[in-house]
Formats: C-alpha cells, sequence, structure tokens
C-alpha cells in the first residue's frame, strides 16, 4: 500500500507540477510574447553525444528556459549592510565571509524573481526541504583575484557558470541566464571588493550555491529554488602549496561510476568521500587516489584532477590526465593546462586512461618526471608520495627551475593576478 500511495503522490504531484507550467506558460505568451515551441528543432535524446555536450540541452531544460525566462541583472536589486565586518589577519579557507551575500528564488508558479544583493546572513528552511532531504543541490567555485595593478579579474568564469548550468540540468533544477549571472556576480565582488586580500598568493573564493527549497518529502522535481551566492577571503588551501602532498590509493571505495553523477559538482559527490577521506589521514596520507574498475584507472586525486609527467610506453615524453568520461569533474584549471601545455608544443599533451599497474611500472623504470593535481582551490599540488598496497610509492620531483609544475603555476597565475594580459581574465 505505502509503494502504491507513493506513486499516487508522485502522479499528482507531475500533474500539478505540468498545470502550473502551462498555466505559466499562456501567461508568458500573452504577456511578454514567449514564442510557440512547435516549430522549434526537437530537443536531442538525454543519452546523445549532443545532450552530453557542454551547453547542450535535454527536453526538461529546454523547458525550463522557454516557459521561465531568466533572471536579469538589470533587476538587481541592492541592500547594503549598514557597518563592515572585521577582516581576520589569518585566512583559513571558508571560515570568514564577507559582508554581502547575492540570492535569487524560483518558483515554478512566478519563474525566477529580482536577484538581490543583501547583509550576509542565515538562510530560513523548510523542515521538509528536499535539498536538505534529498540532495538536490550543487555548487561552484571560482575566485577573484587582486593585480599587481590593483584591478580586480575573475579567472575563465564563463567555464563556471556552463558547469554551473549544466549540474543544474542533472539535477533538475532550473535553467538560467549564465551571462546575467556573471553580472550579478560581478557586481557582488565589485560592493565586497574590500576583501579582496591584496596578496599574490590569496584570493576571494566566489560559492554560487544552488538549492531546492521544495517545502515537501517526497522525490520529485522541485517546486521551488533558490540561488545564492556568498565570498570568503582564502589564503593557501594546503598549509605550504609548495610541499608535495601525499595520496592513499584503494580500490575498494569508488568516488565516481559511469552513468553517475561524478562529472556534475554535487555535494554529495564530497559528503560521500569524507569517510575513505579519514581512512587516509589514518594511512599518514592527506588525500585519496580516487580508482576505478577491475583495471584501477586513476580517476582523481582528493577534490583535484590529476596529471601524470612521464616518459609513456611509447617512449614519449607526455603529459596525461584521466579523461572525461562521466566520472572525472572538467575542472577549469585542467582545462586551463591542457591548453596552455598544447600550445607550448614542447611535448606530447593527451587525455588518456591511466592504471596503477602503468604508474608503478613507469616508476620501477624510472620514466615519471612529476604528477600532480590541479583544482581552483589548490590551483596546482604536487604529488610526493602514493601508498598503494602496503608499499608507499615515491613519486620523484625534477630539479626546481625544470619542474612541470612551477612552469605552469607560475604561467596561470601570472594570467590570473594581471601580470600577463590574457582572454581568459574578466575584469570585475
Amino acid at each position: 500500500m505505502f509503494g502504491l500511495s507513493t506513486r499516487k503522490q508522485h502522479r499528482e504531484h507531475a500533474h500539478r507540477w505540468n498545470e502550473a507550467l502551462r498555466t505559466r506558460q499562456k501567461e508568458l505568451k500573452t504577456s511578454v510574447g514567449v514564442h510557440d515551441c512547435k516549430n522549434e528543432p526537437a530537443a536531442p535524446p538525454c543519452g546523445s553525444k549532443e545532450a552530453q555536450h557542454p551547453g547542450s540541452f535535454c527536453p526538461f531544460t529546454t523547458l525550463m528556459a522557454d516557459s521561465t525566462p531568466s533572471f536579469k541583472a538589470a533587476d538587481l536589486v541592492i541592500q547594503l549592510s549598514p557597518s563592515s565586518k572585521t577582516k581576520p589577519d589569518v585566512l583559513d579557507f571558508g571560515t570568514v565571509f564577507t559582508d554581502h551575500m547575492l540570492t535569487i528564488e524560483w518558483s515554478v508558479t512566478e519563474g525566477w524573481q529580482a536577484p538581490l544583493i543583501k547583509p550576509f546572513g542565515n538562510l530560513s528552511l523548510h523542515p521538509a526541504c528536499s535539498s536538505l532531504h534529498y540532495g538536490i543541490q550543487l555548487f561552484e567555485g571560482l575566485k577573484a583575484y587582486r593585480g599587481d595593478d590593483n584591478r580586480l579579474c575573475l579567472f575563465r568564469p564563463m567555464l563556471n557558470m556552463n558547469r554551473m548550468a549544466n549540474s543544474a540540468k542533472r539535477a533538475c533544477l532550473p535553467a538560467f541566464d549564465q551571462s546575467e549571472l556573471l553580472e550579478c556576480i560581478r557586481q557582488l565582488v565589485e560592493i565586497d571588493q574590500d576583501w579582496v586580500p591584496y596578496s599574490g598568493s590569496a584570493s576571494l573564493y566566489i560559492r554560487p550555491t544552488f538549492i531546492s527549497t521544495e517545502p515537501s518529502l517526497g522525490v520529485k522535481k522541485p517546486t521551488r529554488a533558490l540561488l545564492y551566492v556568498i565570498l570568503s577571503p582564502a589564503g593557501s588551501y594546503f598549509n605550504n602549496e609548495s610541499e608535495a602532498i601525499s595520496l592513499w590509493a584503494n580500490p575498494k571505495y569508488t568516488r565516481a561510476w559511469k552513468g553517475g553523477t561524478g562529472d556534475c559538482k554535487m555535494g554529495g559527490n564530497y559528503g560521500c568521500a569524507l569517510f575513505a577521506q579519514y581512512e587516509a589521514v589514518d594511512y599518514g596520507c592527506q588525500q585519496v587516489l580516487w580508482l576505478y574498475g577491475e583495471d584501477q584507472q586513476i580517476t582523481e586525486a582528493g577534490t583535484m584532477n590529476i596529471f601524470l609527467h612521464w616518459i609513456n610506453e611509447d617512449g614519449e615524453e607526455e603529459l596525461a590526465t584521466p579523461p572525461l568520461d562521466g566520472i572525472i569533474l572538467p575542472g577549469i584549471t585542467r582545462q586551463s593546462i591542457l591548453e596552455l601545455t598544447r600550445k607550448w608544443g614542447e611535448f606530447k599533451v593527451t587525455e588518456r586512461y591511466l592504471t596503477m599497474d602503468q604508474l608503478c611500472s613507469a616508476l620501477k623504470q624510472q620514466r615519471v618526471k612529476e604528477m600532480f593535481g590541479s583544482g581552483t582551490a589548490c590551483m596546482i599540488c604536487p604529488i610526493g608520495h602514493i601508498m598503494y598496497q602496503g608499499e608507499n610509492l615515491h613519486i620523484p620531483r625534477q630539479d626546481k627551475n625544470s619542474q612541470l609544475t612551477s612552469q605552469i603555476a607560475k604561467e596561470l597565475t601570472d594570467i590570473q593576478y594581471g601580470r600577463t594580459s590574457s582572454d581568459w581574465t574578466y575584469l570585475v
């Protein structure tokens, strides 16, 4: 009886949801001239190559985009805080927040509300909120940098907006205009610009978050949602980013799997990794090296994409990283490293599968030059040791003047802090 009742509730919910959506469509056609979709090209199947490509669409997202126009930055309402908080001398990652936040509410009946910048404060959520019960939520991470010329800039922020939109599709959250969100974020950073550190090794971390605020139980498409952005001044993610970190590799834990959400930035992907992370700490390691499949493919390191600089099986100098096959997060720093090193043309740059057997063999044959992780929070992080099958594998590092990690880090930070002109920077 419970199963029948649940299915009936879901059918009733879907009926109410669709009725509200049709009513909203009729209102929009008469009020703002939204065009009829019947002559539009058909959406590709959700499993097709077109639907999986970043920036593509699935039927639900297309419906949302047509029926509920995005919020507009031009409608942004600003409520300034009457006073500014004291800024800390020491920056512990993610523990201190700026004076203001951005919130944008959505409902299936009213669509997107006007964006609001207001004093930083707590959220009020219904106890049955489905983001709390079923994990219908996602987030992003990017940074604002203060350049040597005192100008503020973001690093390739449209890639973050695109990734967030793709994660929203997967979570059945409503579509939004990526450029409009970026402009709202730009204005938030501009208002709190005094919080951007005057430092070449620190930045202002930007955390866009998108949650369902559906106030009822039951696994279903949300009828309400909240997109919000908070800011936090940040120093180094690790205590000393020049020091190589240690990884614990054990195939008994899996971070992501084919057909799952490993390529989306959803909170559940990170919460589920905590147990393995603390087991890694028990073994004296700082992060987990995530493996996948019977051949123990190397996928990610902690919250980082991973790169191997080596002499491959064919005797070629190569920089290799696992491909985006659905279980790897498409990192912005990862993409930038690939584009940057391919532009150099100094060695082979490949997206390919790497296994622990291949790595162990290369280490024995002294073909490994160095190994590192990449991500927005940590930027570039060298790897020094991997604990695997009871053995501590030493990962070599090149002379400081020839380290690839140092070269990449310098080129990227020069762009981020405005020392090198690039179309990857976005001025605030």
